[in-house]
Parts: C-alpha cells; structure tokens; sequence
C-alpha cells in the first residue's frame, strides 16, 4: 500500500522559534556584507555612477562631471546607506536560503529539495535585473534627465545640474532593487503554482490586463520617457510569459504527482 507523504507540522512557539532562528541569520550574513561592501565602499560608488558620468560627458555641460554633498557628515551617512544596499544585495543568497528553510516544514520531501535551484535562480534572476538596468536603462534615463538642463530658449538664462549625492544613490538604489525585484517573477510564479493559487490558464486568461499593469509600474518606476518605460515593460511582458510556462511545469508535475498510485492505496 503506498500513502502519500504528508508535510511535517510545528507548533506555533516552534513556528516563531525557527522564523526567529532565520532572522538572526539572515541578519548576521547582511552585517558581514554590509561591512565588505563598506570596504569597498568608492568602488561600489564608481561602478554605480559610470551611466551618469557617461550621460553627463554625453550632454557636453561646461561643468566637469560630480555628485555634491551639503553637510560635513553627508558623505558619510551617503556611504553607509550604500554600504547598506550593497551588503543586503550580497547577502541575498543567505537569506534566500534562510526563507526556503523556513517554509520547507511545510512541503513535501519532493518539493523541498528545490532549495539550492530556487536559491540559484533567484539570486541570478536579481543579478540579471539589475545588471539590466544599470546597463541599458539607467545610461538612457540619465541621458533623458540631463538632456534638460543648459540653456532656456533664447535667453542668457542657463540652468545647470547639481546632483546630490544622497538623492542619486536613492534614485539608483530604487531602479536597481525594481528591476532586480520584477526579474523575479518567474520564482514568484513558481510558489503560486506550488502552493495551488494560481495555474497556467488563469496566467494566460489575467495576460492582456498585464500587459496594462506592466506600463503602469514601468510608468511610476522610471523617469517619464518612453524607452525607459519600454526597457522596463518590454522584459516585464517577456518575464510573464516565461511564468506561464513555468506554471505550466509545476502544473504538469503535481499532476502526475498526484495519480491513483499516490493518492489511494493499491490492492
């Protein structure tokens, strides 16, 4: 007689002791990356600032390219929010890990051993996102942004840019974790599928109102010009159909996890 296998329980004190137990983990890992990445503090700063500086040579201002602070301890506080950033983002796998460990008391033997590809994935699906806006999306939108600036109209009057360097790494560090975070539909889409929420057809069916909240994110994510919206909707459409296959998958296996075999017991 074969019985399916049941997802083991916790009581709920032992519920908040693991959650306890991962944040503590979570949490160490992002204090180890935070104080590499202050370590690296300038060559995060360089690597983040390239788009702009390319975008301001482009826009051919008389004044030399810079990021301006307007307190003595501005640069300071400016640098520990980057270091914050950047060691949370390198800590990702850890605490990627730490939340599947979390959940998996609740799944299945078969489906727990998803672990280490949801942690992969996951994290090279960020990394992608990213990747894709600082290399595509941020050297138009600065280029877009910029191009504003000089004179007006006929007139002597000339308006110049002067970019503090606290509001820069907010606007970076918000079109960085959005493109990394959009990039991970496809893994959002997989637990739906998992857990039962939602299947391929009910992806296929919501499809057409998607492609309408696709622009309306890529609208109030990115500056408000047409090919950085693009740049954010055309992969957002692309990632949705990838999440239909990908409920497609899942479906196809619990459907043939769940046969006579596994359900009822054989004579």
């Amino acid at each position: 007689m074969t019985v399916r296998e049941q997802p083991s329980t916790m009581t709920f004190l032992e519920h908040l002791e693991e959650l306890r137990s991962r944040l503590i983990k979570s949490m160490l890992a992002a204090l180890v990356g935070v104080v590499l990445a202050w370590l690296f503090r300038e060559s995060l700063l360089d690597w983040l600032t390239r788009p702009f500086v390319t975008a301001w040579n482009g826009a051919h201002l008389k004044s030399g390219v810079s990021l301006h602070f307007p307190a003595p301890a501005s640069l300071f506080f400016a640098y520990l929010k980057l270091s914050v950033i950047g060691g949370t983002v390198a800590a990702l796998p850890v605490i990627l890990y730490q939340l599947w460990s979390f959940v998996a008391p609740g799944l299945y033997s078969r489906e727990k051993r998803f672990a280490v590809p949801f942690v992969a994935t996951s994290t090279l699906l960020f990394a992608t996102g990213g990747y894709f806006g600082w290399r595509l999306a941020f050297p138009l939108a600065f280029r877009y942004l910029l191009g504003f600036s000089g004179r007006v109209g006929s007139s002597a009057l000339t308006v110049t840019p002067t970019v503090m360097i606290d509001d820069y790494l907010d606007f970076v560090a918000r079109m960085l974790l959005a493109f990394g975070a959009i990039f991970e539909l496809p893994v959002l889409a997989f637990f739906l599928s998992l857990a039962g929420v939602v299947t391929h057809r009910h992806l296929i069916k919501f499809a057409r109102y998607f492609v309408v909240v696709a622009f309306v994110i890529a609208a109030i994510l990115t500056p408000p010009d047409v090919v950085s919206q693009l740049l954010l909707a055309g992969p957002l459409c692309l990632l949705y159909a990838v999440s239909v296959g990908v409920a497609w998958l899942v479906g196809r296996r619990s459907r043939a996890g769940s046969g006579p075999d596994n359900d009822s017991a054989s004579p």
